[in-house]
């Protein structure tokens, strides 16, 4: 969604070599969990329950939250990864230490709004992971996103 039409793979490889990480190459690599899903099974712990039992053991799951609160009941229901979204810097590293006192071993993405300029202020501590999708969007999009209404 966020790659140039016909070119996900060269821009993909472009950041490899570039000796950045992709997030996924396509959706068969990861589950990743975004507030539809969550709003249309009914809470976090059921979205991820029903993600692990379709994606198998095998499967890392990710789940964007917008609260300690929903990363806590995120990794109590099994995620590997929670993503910390649209966080201010301070609350991303005051909320990331909470969390990782307690679930030391998932990983702790930051993401939202993140620039090559502001990436900086996004690192800490306790943050594992720091995306960005403007490394590959080189021009202006349009950002949105088809809501279900609950």
């Amino acid at each position: 969604r966020k790659t140039t039409p016909g070119f996900r793979v060269v821009e993909k490889y472009g950041l490899l070599v570039g000796g950045a990480a992709t997030h996924r190459l396509d959706l068969s690599q990861m589950v990743m969990l975004k507030d539809n899903h969550v709003w249309s099974c009914g809470s976090i712990e059921n979205a991820v329950k029903l993600a692990r039992k379709a994606a198998g053991f095998s499967q890392k799951i990710e789940v964007e939250c917008q609260s300690l609160d929903e990363a806590l009941e995120a990794a109590g229901a099994g995620a590997d990864i929670v993503m910390l979204d649209n966080f201010t810097p301070d609350q991303l590293r005051k909320d990331a230490e909470i969390f990782k006192t307690k679930y030391p071993n998932v990983l702790v993405e930051a993401s939202g709004g993140i620039t090559k300029e502001s990436m900086a202020e996004f690192l800490g501590r306790h943050i594992d992971i720091v995306s960005t999708s403007s490394m590959i969007q080189g021009y202006p999009c349009v950002d949105f996103s088809l809501k279900i209404v609950h």
